[in-house]
């Protein structure tokens, strides 16, 4: 026999969720969460996933939603338990990655008065969410009818602006009493808003009057129609599209590799190369010089195109575009005219150069974590799910091609937490083999991304250990200091070797350029158990190798 929470307000929660069709829920476990996590877990409908660790159990729940482009919820206990889920909350906020985040709390009398498990919880994520919701508790007046409609129109917000939304639930004692049947709710009427756009008449014109036109694609997903669009806008050579890998686009006139066409820019060739029309779109870009490069160039006009972020990125924004960038094209392809511009010729002789100087370096780089990132390039089977851990990781997979995969990388904030617990949580939901490529201090920063049963066989992590975080040898600055090795570059001599057993991976190791080409093909092979492959740099000079390449390509 069922056993159903006799809570209503966790009854009329898990109502609204189904009728919504958000039946994914990860569970950490706890007390004050205990009739959601009995609740959610009898109900037919609902996936649900036990995850201890509630950081991890977050950055696994945005992964998820990445993966099938919905909203997942979390529920966790009271306390520094809510706490846990900040970082993860933060990055799915500047991802807009559709969280709805329940967390169980005390009865509102209890808080600061030292009583266990007990913080102040309601708008906990204010900062970094998009709705912050505080359910009634049972006893209240008019409890049923206001927690109904709270908690709708908390979960049309997390639809809406596709981001995270905060529900605090105080529970009062007792919270193990059952019931074997429910309620009837009422029917729901929903009311999730759809967006329109009229193009402004002004944007019709400043394009077709601008001689250089840049288009720069930041992180986003996939969208074949948006991929459309921008062949239509580069066919004839009219514009420049930079694109970056986490862009996820492919097309033989975009200009992929933007570090390797800039990285040594002057004053001159700011000026020689920039556009006079900026369009932005998609998030985050990773490209510190491409920043720096159109921060000089000054542009006319900026458009950013984004239905929720308009950040004046490079100090020259001059239209919010309010739209996702396929509504937006959709308009402006039947207004604008598209000649052929010597401004795309200008950029393609630029990549012709250095690209003839990339493969002439590739030639001759040994074993290194260069030269890993250039083998993946070519031996990664097509059409898998690629995550990149952030620091060097994400900035090595600029300089190669990786067209024929979906790369994802966390560069909502851009730290190394929660890379793996991301990339977990996203295997966890695709029928598609997910690799994560990780350097060293992400992946054991975030070992409890492996304290999870739900990890499919077809799962691969490559983690490249080079002994510390080898970023800050690439950057300028840290060199310059005494407390490099010990406390910015943090090196150490640990291995993922007892990790990769514990946590039941199968397990190998490479120190060498001949066995690890060897020995890729078959790591990505089907096998009954997931797979970790660590590849050992830490006896070359990573950061040198990665250094000659740049001076190479100058030459």
């Amino acid at each position: 026999m069922k056993q159903f929470s006799s809570k209503r307000s966790i009854q009329i929660l898990a109502h609204l969720l189904k009728e919504y069709g958000i039946f994914d829920i990860v569970i950490s476990p706890g007390s004050r969460n205990a009739p959601l996590a009995i609740h959610f877990s009898e109900t037919d409908d609902f996936n649900c996933y036990s995850i201890v660790d509630e950081r991890s159990a977050a950055f696994v729940g945005m992964g998820m939603a990445k993966s099938i482009k919905k909203p997942v919820a979390l529920t966790c206990t009271s306390g520094s338990a809510a706490a846990n889920y900040y970082p993860a909350i933060t990055e799915a906020f500047y991802q807009n990655t559709p969280l709805l985040i329940l967390t169980a709390d005390r009865p509102i009398d209890f808080v600061d008065i030292f009583d266990g498990q007990t913080i102040r919880q309601k708008d906990l994520y204010q900062q970094h969410s998009y709705g912050d919701f505080q359910l009634l508790e049972d006893s209240m007046e008019n409890a049923d009818e206001e927690n109904f409609s709270i908690i709708k129109k908390a979960i049309e917000v997390c639809f809406e602006k596709q981001g995270p939304v905060h529900i605090n639930i105080p529970l009062e004692e007792p919270l193990y009493n059952m019931v074997s049947e429910l309620p009837n709710f009422p029917p729901v009427e929903k009311t999730i808003r759809e967006t329109t756009y009229d193009l402004p008449p002004n944007l019709v014109a400043e394009w077709n009057t601008s001689k250089r036109i840049m288009l720069l694609v930041g992180t986003r997903d996939y969208s074949e129609e948006l991929e459309m669009q921008l062949t239509q806008l580069v066919k004839n050579h009219s514009v420049v599209v930079l694109k970056e890998a986490n862009s996820n686009l492919k097309h033989d006139k975009f200009f992929a590799h933007i570090d390797r066409y800039i990285f040594n820019f002057n004053e001159a060739d700011f000026k020689t190369y920039a556009p006079d029309l900026l369009i932005t779109v998609g998030q985050n870009v990773v490209s510190k010089k491409v920043k720096q490069f159109l921060r000089k160039a000054n542009p006319k006009c900026h458009w950013h195109i984004d239905e929720v972020w308009h950040p004046d990125t490079f100090f020259a924004l001059t239209e919010k575009v309010k739209a996702t960038p396929e509504k937006f094209f959709a308009k402006l392809l039947n207004f604008i005219s598209l000649e052929p511009s010597p401004y795309f010729n200008l950029w393609d002789v630029l990549r012709d150069k250095r690209d003839l100087k990339h493969d002439e370096y590739c030639i001759g780089t040994t074993f290194s974590d260069f030269k890993l990132f250039e083998l993946l390039s070519k031996q990664l089977p097509e059409k898998t799910n690629l995550h990149i851990s952030n620091s060097s990781a994400i900035r090595y997979a600029q300089l190669f091609n990786f067209d024929n995969n979906r790369i994802y990388c966390n560069r909502g904030t851009s730290g190394i937490d929660g890379s793996t617990s991301t990339a977990m949580g996203f295997a966890m939901k695709s029928q598609k083999q997910t690799v994560l490529v990780t350097g060293d201090m992400s992946f054991f920063y975030d070992i409890n991304g492996l304290w999870n049963n739900y990890i499919p066989p077809y799962t691969r992590i490559i983690v490249f250990n080079n002994g510390g975080g080898d970023i800050f040898k690439i950057i300028p600055g840290p060199s310059s200091t005494n407390a490099l090795d010990e406390f910015i570059l943090t090196k150490h001599h640990k291995n993922a070797e007892h990790l990769a057993m514990h946590f039941g991976f199968a397990y190998t190791k490479v120190d060498d350029e001949i066995t690890l080409s060897r020995v890729l093909d078959n790591f990505f092979k089907h096998d009954e158990k997931a797979k970790i492959l660590e590849v050992d740099t830490s006896a070359v000079e990573n950061a040198e190798v990665l250094k000659g390449y740049f001076e190479f390509l100058k030459s």
